[in-house]
């Protein structure tokens, strides 16, 4: 039976994922969160500092690692702490306990700036991270290459779609960022999925994939998600977009992009 370690238990995926990796009956789960939980499988660890929670990953065959600071407004002294560094450090405990994989969740705000383009999404574009929070998981995407390459550690990046913990994850024009949004949900049992097939995947060292729904219409490709982990998503939405929604992009768009622009070539010397 396969030790799964999963980081960040106590949130809102994690949780997910730790209940249903052990009502599922075929791992031995275990969970870390810096914050207690009502479980006595989910145990506290601070990723930031070295600690006794290192020795929770003794025999474990992977770690899936969920914990950080997941808001999009993250500070440089946050996102630094508690993404940067705090998963560089487990990665190198990964490897001294022995450790074969690591699935590491990663984020769509690697391509932030790319919001208003029509190219598809794939692991091969080059990523535009808009903030502090795209740039931590674009780092630990590049450290988790350098572990997989330099100490044999197999890595799954996940750029996990949008699972929200409100509406119970229904799809539809209640979710921010209009068309892009929408598009990027992920459906809870898309997830569950997603991240077993990351656990069972059998000769990856190293991979960045898209997990969302299979949305109509969306840019983001998880073709590459099938071909290399087998995932088959079950669940999809096509976006609902409102009148209220367009004109919203449009002007998030022109204060984000042209309004700039047009300031830097009226005044290229500021």
């Amino acid at each position: 039976m396969k030790k799964i370690v999963i980081t960040g238990a106590a949130g809102h995926l994690g949780r997910k994922l730790f209940d249903s990796l052990e009502h599922s009956g075929e791992y031995d789960v275990l969970g870390l969160d810096i914050k207690p939980a009502d479980h006595p499988g989910i145990h506290i660890a601070d990723f930031t500092i070295d600690g006794d929670w290192v020795e929770y990953l003794k025999n474990a065959d992977t770690i899936v690692h969920l914990a950080g600071d997941r808001e999009p407004s993250a500070t440089w002294a946050s996102a630094i702490s508690n993404n940067m560094d705090a998963t560089m450090t487990l990665y190198h405990h990964a490897v001294e306990m022995g450790v074969s994989r690591v699935v590491f969740a990663s984020s769509n705000w690697l391509h932030g700036g790319r919001r208003f383009g029509k190219e598809p999404l794939t692991s091969k574009l080059s990523p535009v991270p808009v903030n502090a929070y795209g740039m931590s998981k674009l780092f630990c995407e590049r450290t988790g290459a350098y572990f997989a390459d330099r100490h044999g550690l197999s890595v799954i990046c996940l750029r996990i779609g949008w699972t929200q913990w409100t509406h119970d994850n229904a799809p539809g024009e209640h979710m921010a960022m209009g068309r892009w949004g929408q598009e990027m949900w992920l459906s809870d049992r898309d997830f569950l999925s997603g991240m077993q097939a990351a656990i069972e995947a059998n000769s990856v060292q190293f991979a960045i994939l898209n997990l969302m729904s299979n949305n109509p219409g969306m840019r983001w490709d998880i073709s590459e998600t099938r071909d290399i982990i087998g995932f088959q998503a079950k669940d999809g939405s096509r976006a609902q977009i409102t009148a209220a929604s367009r004109l919203k992009a449009i002007l998030k768009r022109m204060f984000t992009f042209s309004i700039p622009r047009a300031f830097e070539n009226k005044f290229p010397e500021w």
